[in-house]
């Protein structure tokens, strides 16, 4: 009884520091989160690097590590340099969590960029929140992201606009440019990200849904729904996913003679979509996205292409462009606090006004999002071949 009670005791004691212990690293609440110290600012990223989506967290990486390597190459912020704490959460949403759990407590990170996609931002969020600390991601689009019900996520915050933004402006474009008065929906229904801009595209559009399919992210034959999409009238297919399912619909669409315009959001936006279909079927095409070197957003646009084509010898995305912006919008933020403590750059992010990124002149609203235009690409031959900068009604 008495080796019980002391085992109670020690639990107890263990449970009392635990929770008194502050989650950034021994310091209490009022800290705010971590602290900057040394001649270093460590920003910490967690991204897809491996695993189904790597193609996005690789891009992204690539734009974050060109900033730091500017803005050191500038003199750093308030006279420090930026030390990036790159981490690997292998397209896995609970490895995104664990990632983000190290970054804030064993690597002392003032801030975080990443993850990419929306399922995996959703769950770094409480570890985020417990530890203080703000994460921005450059690409995760699902609109409660930044949102828990009504209340603002105090320490989320993005460089890219929300799916229901994506799916409105999509469904007036095929409306209104396309004059698509019939359209047929095929949408991934496993992830978060299509599934939002499933439900605001059918929200805003006016027209006839003649067929609507869902698909997983494992899928890889549409023949059938396509066989039988091709048996009904209809002017446009509205695609909500990632590329590599949007790479393999449009090739088989093609090769069985559907020549309707196929439109997307920005989950299309990689090479390697047009890989997966063929170049020669990527014609009709339309995404919505955050960045064009085709229709440059602000005047910074022009020497950050020239930048990142002598860095990595290729032409920018958009997943490069949100993320440098990103680190962008953590610079100024602790400019404009003249701190770069966790509790400053939350502060700074929140109040960010007419901040000039290559992906648009941005202003973060209420929820923490930023206000600025859309783009509109469309590809021939795999190549793009128009770029329409839309902005908010």
């Amino acid at each position: 009884m008495k080796m019980k009670k002391l085992a109670y005791l020690v639990a107890g004691l263990v449970l009392l520091s635990a929770c008194s212990a502050a989650p950034g690293g021994g310091k209490g609440a009022a800290g705010g989160g971590n602290k900057q110290s040394g001649d270093t600012i460590k920003i910490g990223v967690n991204l897809e690097l491996s695993g189904g989506v790597a193609a996005y967290g690789s891009a992204e990486k690539n734009g974050v590590e060109l900033a730091a390597e500017q803005i050191n190459k500038d003199g750093g912020i308030l006279g420090k340099k930026v030390k990036l704490v790159v981490k690997d959460n292998k397209s896995d949403n609970n490895e995104a969590a664990t990632v983000a759990a190290n970054l804030v407590t064993n690597d002392k990170v003032v801030a975080v960029i990443g993850p990419a996609t929306s399922g995996a931002t959703k769950t770094v969020i409480p570890n985020m929140t417990k530890a203080q600390v703000p994460v921005i991601s450059p690409s995760a689009t699902d609109d409660s992201i930044t949102l828990n019900g009504k209340d603002v996520q105090k320490y989320v915050f993005r460089s890219c606009f929300q799916d229901s933004f994506q799916g409105i402006m999509l469904a007036d474009y095929a409306t209104n440019k396309l004059k698509a008065e019939k359209v047929a929906i095929l949408a991934d229904n496993s992830s978060d990200y299509a599934i939002g801009l499933t439900k605001a595209f059918k929200k805003e559009y006016k027209g006839e849904i003649v067929l609507e399919e869902n698909f997983t992210q494992d899928d890889k034959d549409f023949q059938a729904v396509l066989t039988k999409l091709k048996g009904k009238d209809f002017d446009a297919i509205y695609v909500p996913g990632y590329y590599t399912q949007a790479g393999l619909i449009i090739k088989q669409a093609r090769e069985l003679g559907i020549t309707q315009p196929i439109i997307g959001a920005d989950g299309f936006g990689d090479e390697k979509m047009v890989q997966t279909a063929g170049a020669q079927n990527v014609n009709n095409v339309f995404y919505s996205t955050h960045f064009s070197t085709k229709a440059p957003a602000t005047d910074k646009v022009p020497a950050f292409i020239e930048a990142y084509k002598a860095k990595y010898n290729a032409e920018p995305s958009t997943f490069n462009a949100l993320a440098y912006d990103s680190l962008y919008m953590i610079k100024q933020a602790i400019e404009d606090q003249k701190s770069a403590d966790s509790a400053a750059i939350q502060k700074g992010l929140a109040n960010l006004k007419d901040f000039e990124g290559v992906t648009g002149t941005m202003t973060i609203d209420k929820n923490h999002n930023p206000e600025k235009s859309l783009v509109i690409l469309g590809l021939t031959d795999g190549k793009e071949s128009s770029a329409e900068t839309i902005n908010a009604k």
